[in-house]
């Protein structure tokens, strides 16, 4: 069984039975979340890119829980020498304990001189397939990772501005052939202000797919896979 408990923003976690795996850890000052970064625990933090908002609390909690941070090198160069890090690059893929996990092209600046943003798919060893995309604008291979990784959860930004909108997020759920999709990176300031249900509305009549919308604080067991 995996869970995913959903903290705001583009921040959440993935929770096995054995690991909890934390993604774009933006805690502190995210005006979406209650949680502080001290109560936090984890053994692995995926980071999509080193903007405020995704690299976040990451290097404060790798330092504290002793947890692995997964990102591109350049990215891990601002976690200080002290943190456990695993370097990846695009298209590149390594076996965790719970799993595999391959690193994704998205289109979108890093935050950080020679970096490059990506996204993630993990194919958990028990449990289902699923992608994050990061922070993304739409791009046609989407349909070539579908197409290879069979996804369950496609975890996608759908706040415009920054990122893709919901117009452009369901295109995307289409070239991926997503069977479950959940929406994340809105409301959380005026820009990025977004109706979720307008999003699921648009997504679920271009295609046959599910759309959760996970209020921050909530989780949802991913079960269908």
């Amino acid at each position: 069984m995996v869970k995913f408990n959903f903290y705001g923003h583009s921040c959440f976690s993935l929770t096995t039975e054995n690991n909890i795996i934390l993604v774009d850890p933006f805690f502190t000052d995210n005006p979406l979340t209650k949680v502080k970064p001290e109560d936090i625990d984890c053994q692995y933090i995926l980071v999509s890119h080193a903007h405020f908002d995704h690299l976040g609390d990451a290097p404060a909690i790798a330092a504290r829980t002793g947890a692995t941070i997964i990102a591109i090198p350049e990215v891990l160069k601002l976690c200080g020498k002290t943190a456990n890090t695993y370097g990846m690059n695009i298209g590149g893929s390594h076996s965790f304990p719970f799993g595999m996990v391959r690193m994704t092209l998205a289109i979108h600046s890093c935050g950080t001189a020679g970096g490059i943003a990506c996204g993630f798919v993990i194919n958990f060893k028990k449990g289902p397939t699923v992608y994050y995309s990061g922070d993304t604008a739409l791009f046609s291979d989407m349909q070539i990772i579908g197409a290879k990784e069979k996804i369950d959860y496609a975890i996608l930004p759908i706040g415009d501005n920054f990122t893709m909108g919901k117009e452009d997020a369901a295109r995307s759920v289409q070239l991926l052939k997503a069977h479950n999709v959940i929406p994340v990176h809105y409301n959380t300031w005026p820009a990025i202000r977004q109706d979720p249900k307008l999003f699921k509305q648009i997504a679920e009549s271009l295609i046959a797919v599910d759309v959760h919308i996970v209020e921050p604080g909530k989780s949802l067991e991913l079960t269908k896979w």
